[in-house]
C-alpha cells in the first residue's frame, strides 16, 4: 500500500492511500469517522477510465500521525501529498461531508491543480446549530470511550440516514448496523470532529476556479440547505443537484451515489477532451444516469 510522509502543523503523518485504474486523475476524500473504503463502489465504477487516488487522512484507516490536534489545512495537505505521490498533476476532486470541506479548502488554495470539484454534503462554515451538533458528537464519543458504550453509533443512523432507509429496515437490521458502526468507526473520529467544529471557508470560496457540482442530500439532517446555497453563491462556476438520501448517502444508496458522481466525472472528462481536441479523453460509453 502506498504511503507518503507529510509534515503537519503539530508533527509528521504517514498517509496511506489507494491508487487504482488508469486515465485522468480523480482524488476522493472521505467523511468524518470513515475511511477510504467509503469510495470502493465509486472506484469500481470509474477505474476503467480514471486513475483513482483515495487517501485515509489523519485519524482514519492506515494513516498514522502525531496524535494531537488537527486543522483543515493539515488534512488538505495530506490529500494533496497523496495526489503528488501518486503522480497526479491536475485532477478531479470529490469530497463527502468533512471531505467536502477539505476538498473546498484544497481547491481554493491550489486552484491550478483541480480540474473539477464535486462537494457532497459540504458546508461553508460551522454555524451555531452545527456547532451544537458536533459538540453533541464529541460528548457521545467521550462517553463511549469512558464506558465502552455505543451511543455515537446508535445516534448515527438517526442523524445520517433518510426515509428510504427507515422504510426498508426493521429493528433487528438497524441494531445490526449500529453494532457494525461501533466496531468500524475510525479511531480518530473525535479528532476529526474537532476539525468539523473549526470549518470556516467564507474567506476563500471566491478563489475556486474549478467547475463545481454542489451535491446535496434531499434528507440531510446534519448539513442544512442554507449551507448549500452559500456554496453556490460563493463558487462562481457551480451548479446544484440532489440525491434522494440522507447525509450518509454513500452508505444508504452506494450504487446511486456512485453512478451520479461517475456521470459528473464523465461529463467533465468529455468537456476536457473537447477543449483540448483529445479524442482519447472522451468517455468510453454513455454516463450512467442516477436518481437526483
Amino acid at each position: 500500500m502506498p504511503v507518503i510522509h507529510v509534515p503537519l502543523s503539530a508533527g509528521p503523518a504517514a498517509v496511506e492511500y489507494d491508487r487504482t485504474g488508469t486515465g485522468p486523475g480523480v482524488v476522493l476524500v472521505h467523511g468524518t469517522g470513515a475511511t477510504r473504503e467509503q469510495w470502493l463502489p465509486l472506484t469500481d465504477a470509474v477505474a476503467d477510465r480514471f486513475t483513482v487516488v483515495a487517501p485515509d487522512y489523519s485519524g482514519s484507516g492506515g494513516t498514522t500521525d502525531h496524535g494531537g490536534p488537527l486543522t483543515l489545512a493539515d488534512l488538505a495537505d495530506e490529500v494533496l501529498a497523496a495526489a503528488d505521490h501518486a503522480g497526479l498533476d491536475r485532477f478531479h476532486l470529490v469530497g463527502h461531508s468533512l471531505g467536502a470541506a477539505i476538498a473546498t479548502h484544497l481547491a481554493a488554495h491550489r486552484p491550478e491543480r483541480v480540474r473539477s470539484l464535486l462537494l457532497h454534503a459540504g458546508w461553508v462554515h460551522t454555524d451555531t446549530r452545527m456547532r451544537a451538533e458536533f459538540t453533541h458528537w464529541l460528548d457521545l464519543l467521550r462517553t463511549d470511550a469512558a464506558h465502552g458504550t455505543a451511543q455515537f453509533a446508535r445516534m448515527l443512523p438517526l442523524a445520517a440516514l433518510g426515509p428510504r432507509y427507515w422504510e426498508r429496515t426493521d429493528t433487528a437490521a438497524n441494531e445490526e448496523l449500529v453494532q457494525a458502526l461501533a466496531t468500524t468507526l475510525a479511531p480518530g473520529t473525535a479528532r476529526q470532529t474537532e476539525v468539523d467544529l473549526s470549518v470556516d471557508l467564507r474567506p476563500v470560496l471566491g478563489r475556486i476556479t474549478a467547475p463545481t457540482l454542489v451535491l446535496a442530500s434531499a434528507h440531510d439532517q446534519i448539513i442544512g440547505a442554507d449551507q448549500q446555497r452559500a456554496l453556490l453563491a460563493g463558487i462562481r462556476d457551480s451548479r446544484y443537484q440532489e440525491i434522494d438520501a440522507g447525509h450518509g448517502a454513500p452508505g444508504e444508496d452506494p450504487a446511486g451515489f456512485a453512478a451520479l458522481i461517475a456521470g459528473f466525472l464523465d461529463e467533465r472528462r468529455a468537456a476536457d477532451a473537447s477543449a483540448t481536441g483529445d479524442a482519447q479523453g472522451a468517455p468510453a460509453g454513455p454516463a450512467v444516469a442516477a436518481r437526483a
